[in-house]
């Protein structure tokens, strides 16, 4: 790694590894965002506007919910209707299939959110005088989703028409089942993985098998890639690839299909685009022991955080400006470092500014987490279509690295090793055995405060003086 953080505790760390987490994309019909384009896509849906009104949009709206209802009541699939500020996910992971073997639908989830409608307003001979967009509360569904790659994956899609939908998808899982699938198997922990090789041995027909995936070279004895070669296969121009494969393979066979069936889909031309929303890239630092862990972690936030002021904080995300507030707005842009306690054994240390985050916190029992939020890819300019993923990671790369740098730079903390804790074990000078220094008996207490007693002595101290002094 090319941070000065991770270099300079580099004895301490085991290893470490680059991965993108939590990616959500937006999935959207263009034409269908325009009251001309909508107007369009309904005369080819139905070969005339004139049944274009709040009466059929509502039907097709209703009609996309009652084909959702029967679907999952004949094949026994859970419809659930979420209360406001009820965490999904949570719901999700008490309804996760047990055989591990299942792929297809299992959950939906039913909220009501903000979501994009079309009002329109006809003349008295009945044509239409105006189209236009407005947001209302609507119902949004959850389909969840257990993909053979990609593991756990959410699509959120709205029940009216242009049917905008959210994928989120997670990288972690992502990597697991692609370890998986070349003969490894990572320990785990959460959503963390917490060794970089594989400990276990393979058989010879997993590593054939690997040897002919042209996913990077290896550097293992037995030709099998690590866990760091696999997590670079998201940051390469193939993960474009498998993001659009994953996408095309279920939003249209598991969500849209109960609204627009295959044929009226071809039909009136509809076909989702798909842009970059939000992005997690996280660094990983597996360290040899909890304790030195815990010890790097806790210097950082008492020595640094009342360091990092505004401008730090724009070096960081590679900011000439700070966010402007939003005209009509009455928010301001979030700019602040804090540290959160979310539970009684855990402690994240965030930065925020703007839509942008950067945090860092103890994940499992030996693992140094830093991570890199942007709640929406258009405070970071520039191209956000599904091609432009490879460099979105990038920039998240380097504002990570930057934060990593300005952290050591600060100052840098003592971390004590594990000598107190070895002492008390035998030693070996030579051909002689020597025994340990057992500080729970009450002579060697004796002899170590003899030797501080007598250490400031400017012509030093003898033997005898020593064991007199004991």
């Amino acid at each position: 790694m090319s941070d000065q953080l991770t270099e300079a505790y580099a004895d301490l760390i085991e290893g470490s590894y680059d991965c993108p987490d939590r990616i959500v994309l937006n999935a959207y019909y263009g034409m269908g965002h325009s009251p001309g384009g909508f107007r369009n896509w309904w005369r080819q849906l139905y070969g005339t506007d004139n049944n274009l009104d709040k009466t059929h949009l509502i039907r097709l709206a209703g009609r996309f919910s009652r084909r959702l209802k029967a679907y999952a009541g004949k094949h026994e699939i859970p419809v659930i209707y979420c209360k406001p500020g009820e965490r999904k996910h949570l719901i999700a992971q008490k309804h996760l299939p047990k055989n591990a073997d299942f792929c297809g639908l299992f959950l939906v989830l039913i909220s009501r959110a903000s979501g994009l409608i079309w009002d329109v307003s006809h003349t008295q001979d009945g044509r239409i005088r105006n189209l236009a967009r407005n947001y209302r509360f609507i119902n949004h569904y959850f389909f969840h989703i257990m993909d053979p790659v990609w593991g756990h994956v959410t699509i959120r899609m709205s029940g009216h028409p242009p049917f905008s939908a959210n994928i989120m998808l997670n990288g972690h899982e992502y990597v697991s089942r692609l370890a998986a699938s070349q003969g490894m198997k990572l320990p785990k922990d959460g959503n963390c993985f917490t060794a970089i090789m594989d400990p276990i041995s393979v058989d010879q027909a997993a590593v054939t098998s690997c040897s002919q995936n042209t996913i990077g070279p290896t550097d293992s004895a037995d030709g099998l890639p690590n866990l760091t070669q696999l997590a670079e296969t998201l940051c390469s121009s193939d993960a474009v690839g498998q993001l659009r494969q994953v996408c095309d393979r279920w939003i249209y066979s598991a969500c849209l299909h109960f609204a627009l069936p295959e044929t009226e889909r071809l039909k009136s031309g509809f076909c989702y685009a798909y842009s970059i929303y939000q992005t997690e890239y996280s660094r990983n630092l597996l360290f040899h022991r909890g304790a030195q862990m815990e010890q790097v972690f806790d210097a950082i936030i008492d020595l640094t955080r009342s360091r990092l002021d505004i401008k730090r904080i724009k070096t960081i995300f590679g900011f000439k400006k700070r966010p402007s507030r939003k005209r009509n707005s009455t928010r301001r842009p979030r700019e602040e470092v804090v540290v959160e306690q979310p539970s009684y054994d855990m402690t994240i240390f965030k930065i925020h500014l703007g839509p942008l985050t950067v945090k860092l916190y103890a994940k499992g029992e030996r693992v140094l987490r830093c991570e890199v939020v942007v709640h929406n890819a258009r405070a970071l300019g520039g191209k956000r279509s599904l091609s432009a993923f490879p460099q979105l990671l990038q920039r998240l790369k380097d504002i990570l690295e930057r934060f990593l740098d300005q952290l050591h730079c600060l100052r840098q903390a003592f971390i004590a090793d594990n000598t107190l804790d070895t002492l008390a074990q035998h030693g070996q000078v030579g051909k002689s055995r020597t025994t340990g220094i057992d500080l729970n008996k009450p002579r060697l207490r004796a002899v170590i405060s003899a030797v501080i007693a007598l250490a400031p002595a400017h012509q030093g101290f003898t033997v005898s003086q020593l064991a007199h002094e004991v």
